[in-house]
């Protein structure tokens, strides 16, 4: 891939669910009756804390992305507390879906899928929301359940293992919800492609940053209300029908991890200057370093947090919740190595949408002419 400025069993080959109908005419969003011969792909992830999309065009063994955006549109900001998604958090999440929007027609994409996860699905008001977005938007979201978000994830993520390991623990850290995914990387498959790998097992936990951070205050995090939150996730983990297999192989796992929260990690600890996604993403992180930036955040005051150039005010709230998470999970699976990720849903959903229309069963995926730029 190439850029441009609940408890489960294998779903199989792919390591995902196969790839709903791509949003069209009927459903949300209508392709250009006289598009360009070029072929693009989009994929949208409305989440609890942020709305992002990709365009892509297939190249290769992968794809390149021509064009992105993500905005932190806080959507499930009290919903833990409500079970309502707010006027305010639906206005900002509408703005950021007419940005989208305008991509999607400006850069006539031929094939997309616009997904929304875990606000919407515990939203008692999530599909009136829905409704909305298809009113003002004409985009038509997709609510999909905790298993689909956790093969999707999975889907994205899988050309960053380890081909040498024996299998991967991916956790995905979302804004109110956060999936675990015992992984066994395979090849490209019969369709070619980016590499595919098995799903042994999988959990989704229902605690994101957003939520977390709602129950105990974000911003003022002590080593002791950290401690708390940790044991809280710990608590869930422990439901894992397949943890004892997996503690039984962790010298032959690695961990890793998608999330704002790894990214952010991951940052801090290569010291940079500000985020830069080129570095981030597929940068290893052993378990001793981890501890280390662990407690160079514990000490940062909330302030601290916020003037530090791979945090900012957008996460300063957020972080430490998010790293409690990844405690959490590491007190079961103490994995030596983490690899950080900055790809997950959109990339799974394009990998998905491609895959299924049989790009990588050709020789060699050539562009079209329009497709040059």
């Amino acid at each position: 891939m190439a850029h441009e400025p609940q408890n489960g069993g294998s779903p199989g080959e792919s390591g995902v669910q196969p790839a709903t109908p791509a949003v069209g005419a009927r459903d949300g969003y209508m392709a250009p009756a006289n598009r360009p011969p070029r072929r693009l792909y989009a994929a949208l992830d409305l989440g609890t804390n942020n709305c992002r999309l990709l365009v892509a065009k297939p190249e290769g063994a992968s794809f390149r992305v021509v064009d992105a955006f993500s905005r932190i549109v806080r959507l499930g900001e009290g919903l833990g507390q409500t079970g309502r998604l707010s006027d305010a958090a639906m206005d900002r999440a509408v703005e950021a879906l007419k940005v989208c929007r305008g991509k999607l027609q400006d850069r006539q994409v031929a094939r997309a899928r616009l997904i929304a996860t875990e606000a919407c699905r515990a939203a008692e008001n999530g599909a009136e929301f829905i409704t909305r977005v298809k009113d003002e938007t004409g985009l038509a979201l997709e609510i999909v359940d905790r298993q689909t978000e956790a093969h999707l994830a999975a889907q994205g993520c899988v050309p960053l293992a380890d081909p040498r390991a024996r299998g991967v623990i991916l956790f995905d850290i979302g804004g109110g919800s956060s999936e675990l995914v015992w992984l066994l990387p395979r090849g490209p498959g019969k369709s070619g492609g980016p590499p595919t790998a098995d799903i042994l097992g999988w959990i989704s936990l229902p605690v994101g940053v957003v939520t977390l951070a709602e129950r105990h205050d974000g911003k003022r995090v002590t080593r002791e209300s950290f401690a708390l939150m940790v044991d809280e996730v710990a608590e869930m983990v422990a439901c894992f029908t397949h943890r004892e297999a997996i503690r039984g192989q962790l010298e032959h796992l690695h961990m890793l991890g998608t999330s704002g929260t790894v990214t952010t990690l991951a940052g801090v600890h290569l010291g940079l200057p500000k985020y830069d996604r080129r570095r981030v993403d597929g940068a290893w992180l052993a378990a001793g370093e981890v501890d280390t930036i662990l407690d160079q955040l514990l000490d940062m005051t909330y302030e601290q947090r916020i003037g530090h150039p791979c945090i900012g005010a957008e996460r300063a709230d957020l972080v430490l919740a998010g790293c409690a998470i990844l405690e959490g999970m590491r007190r079961h699976f103490p994995c030596e190595r983490l690899r950080v990720a900055d790809r997950g849903l959109r990339e799974g959903i394009l990998v998905g949408l491609m895959r299924a229309d049989g790009v990588w069963r050709r020789p060699f995926y050539r562009p079209h002419d329009g497709d040059r730029r």
